[in-house]
Formats: C-alpha cells, structure tokens, sequence
C-alpha cells in the first residue's frame, strides 16, 4: 500500500501517540503526562506517515530558542516523538519524515534544528551532530563527602511543597537561561513538564520532594528529589533520586549539595543530568565514589550554515573559509567564509581557497562550544587545508562554561 505523510490532525493524536508509545516499548505513559503531551504537541509542526487508517510513522518539532555562545537565543525546532513501526523499517519512512521537517524547518527561516536520541547513531547521515554530553554519578555518600565554601552555614534550607514552591523554582531557573549555550527557552505551560510526578515513574521512592536554600528571606537556590528507602540486615541502604538543583550563586549551590549528601537512611545518590563541568566535581572529597559517566545529550543540524554562524559570537578572532559537505540540505553545501569575534560576525558564500572541509554534522557539534574543532580532526571528521587553520577556529569555537541541556523535550 502507499504511505502517505502529512500534517497530524488534531483528532489523529491519540492514535499517533499510541503508535509512538508502541515503538518505545508499548507501555503506556501515565495519564497526567499523556494529557501534558497532549497539549504541548504542535499540531501544524508533526507530521504522520499513514498505511490507509494506520499511523506507522511519527515526528513533531517544538518551537524553541536555544542558548549559544555569547549569550544569545536563536530561533531552533526541536525535533521530537520520532517513531517508525517495526512492520514498515527499511522502506523511507524515516527519512522522508526527516526531509519534510528539515524543509519546513528552513521554510520558517529556523536557522537550527536539535534532538535528543533514544539511539545516537540514527541521526548523523541526516546532518545531526552531538553538540552536549552529561554527566550521570552514582555517588557513594558514605564514602565521599562535601566541602562547602565559607558561608554554606548561612544559607537557611526548608522544605517546600512541590506545587507551592514552583514558581520560586521557575524564578532560579530563569535567572540562569543563558549562563551555558545548550538551554531552552521553552513557550508558556512548559514549566508544567518539571512538576509531573506519576507514582509510575517513581521506581519505588517517594513523591517528590523540595527544598528551598534561602538568604535574607529570598530564594537563592532549590533541590527537587524523591527518596528511595531500602534495608539490608545490616540497616538503611536507601538512595536518592535527583531530579533537579539550582542555585544563584556557588555558596547555596553547595550548601544544597550537602544536605543531600547527609540525609538520614541513605548512602548513594543517582545523578541522571548535570553538566560536564559541574562545580559538584570540585566540590566533593573523593570524585572516584561518585561514578562518574558521560552520555550524548543535545544533537545539534545547522539548517541555515551562513545564518546559524552569524548567531554566535566567537571566543578569539577567527578568519576561515569552511567546505561544507551536506548531501541531505544541499543549499548548505559549499565555501562560507566566516570572520568574528567576541562581539558578532559574518558569515557570506565565498570562491576562496578552503581552509578546513567538514560535513555539517561535524560543524553542528561544534556550534555549541562544547566539541573541539580539533577533536573531530583528530577522529579524521575535519580537514585542515590551510596550516594554523585548524587551531584558530578550534579556540575561536570554544565556550566556557560548557553547554548544557537541563531537560530533555
């Protein structure tokens, strides 16, 4: 039969989503966060491929601002609920979802696209570059501790009721939009996604849990967690689950820390999201107790090369002609010369000589600062035509601090 790909209608989304939740393993979400999905879906932006009356495929974009160095947002789609059936692999269905997103991505004049991926290795021959890791910890609080700077006994913690506290929360949050390249500006009713709680995606702990660091009577700081009591015959083993901690400044982010490193009944933290150069990492005695893994995050497509350079600034003077090699968005392809610096830049097609050649994936997980243009060269993923070319735009790219992805979408 022929399958046919077009705009998701309002009354197919329960039947797209249950297609999704098939491919992913076929259980279904909790409620409270199917109907959260259910009116955070950009009906105009989600396309279906459709076998008669059956969805077999499914993609959608959000509408976003992503950070990038220097501070700015810049316009991005980010690309979600990808699916195919199992019963309709190898036949183009992915790829002619992902055609259609792209074009309608450039069409808006969305100079980037993003993704986080169930499975990495799907996404490179469609320009998608891995632009952000995090770090994941198991951290043993018997055996390593917290040191806190000067004034951590200042900071006053308490408990807070999850649903009172949010908007405190949502203040921090936003106060810090824009410290790393990597973080969303998401639209109005997103905030909502950070408070969901269904005993299903608990795995056994309690609800969740806040607390709140403050100074002076304002809020500097909150940890959101839920704790897993467990008891072996030699007494309390439990564990806590992080699902998020913010602060305003480094004081409150370790007082914050040490609370959790010292609740009763528990000897281990897991750790899911925090950023590849979390001051945590300094913070504690014995980084060896903590487990520490690194794990793709943000994977980043530059739909519009010339635009999506002009969008960041650079960290040192740079003057280099790219060769793009993009065979999935053609109209990158090509010679862009690029000149900037720490206060903006250009970025223009040229017939000049090429100083480094690179597939636009490679220059996607460059853009965030995160990846070295010299790391990629040394996996043979950039080529350096003029000599001393490489260096420069490899220190000019850089960000620091590192990029970051606090939530998935």
């Amino acid at each position: 039969m022929t399958t046919e790909l077009r705009v998701l209608r309002r009354e197919e989304w329960d039947q797209w989503y249950g297609r999704l939740e098939r491919a992913f393993g076929g259980v279904p979400v909790p409620p409270e966060e199917r109907a959260l999905w259910s009116e955070l879906t950009e009906h105009g932006r989600s396309v279906g491929a459709w076998e008669g009356g059956e969805c077999v495929g499914t993609a959608g974009a959000f509408t976003f601002r992503v950070s990038v160095p220097g501070g700015s947002f810049v316009p991005a789609a980010g690309v979600t609920m990808v699916s195919v059936a199992p019963t309709h692999r190898r036949r183009g269905v992915l790829t002619s979802m992902m055609r259609r997103q792209l074009d309608d991505v450039r069409a808006l004049g969305e100079p980037l696209a993003m993704l986080t991926a169930s499975e990495p290795e799907i996404y490179g021959r469609f320009g998608y570059g891995v632009a952000s890791y995090q770090l994941g910890m198991d951290i043993d609080t018997v055996r390593a501790g917290i040191t806190a700077p000067p004034g951590a006994d200042g900071v006053r913690l308490r408990f807070a009721p999850v649903g009172e506290s949010a908007a405190a929360c949502e203040a921090v949050h936003r106060s810090g939009l824009g410290s790393r390249p990597g973080m969303l500006a998401c639209p109005p009713g997103w905030e909502r996604l950070a408070l969901l709680d269904p005993p299903a995606n608990r795995e056994g702990a309690s609800a969740a849990q806040c607390v709140l660091a403050e100074r002076d009577g304002e809020v500097v700081g909150y940890v959101r967690f839920h704790n897993k009591p467990e008891w072996e015959e030699s007494g309390p083993n439990g564990s806590i689950l992080l699902r998020d901690v913010e602060a305003l400044d480094p004081v409150a982010y370790a007082a914050l820390w040490r609370f959790l490193f010292g609740i009763d009944l528990t000897s281990r933290i897991r750790v899911r999201n925090r950023p590849v150069d979390d001051p945590l990492l300094h913070l504690v005695t014995d980084v060896r107790r903590c487990g520490v893994r690194v794990r793709d995050a943000l994977h980043m497509r530059l739909v519009d090369v010339g635009a999506a350079l002009v969008a960041r600034t650079y960290r040192a003077s740079v003057d280099v002609v790219f060769e793009v090699e993009d065979p999935f968005c053609p109209w990158n392809e090509g010679r862009w010369r690029l000149s900037g610096d720490a206060k903006g830049a250009t970025c223009e097609r040229t017939s000049y000589t090429a100083d480094l050649a690179l597939n636009v994936r490679d220059l996607g997980a460059a853009f965030l600062g995160g990846v070295t243009l010299s790391s990629l060269a040394g996996a043979g993923r950039v080529r350096e035509l003029r000599g001393g070319a490489l260096a420069e735009a490899s220190t000019a790219f850089a960000s620091d601090p590192a990029p970051w992805l606090p939530h998935s979408f």
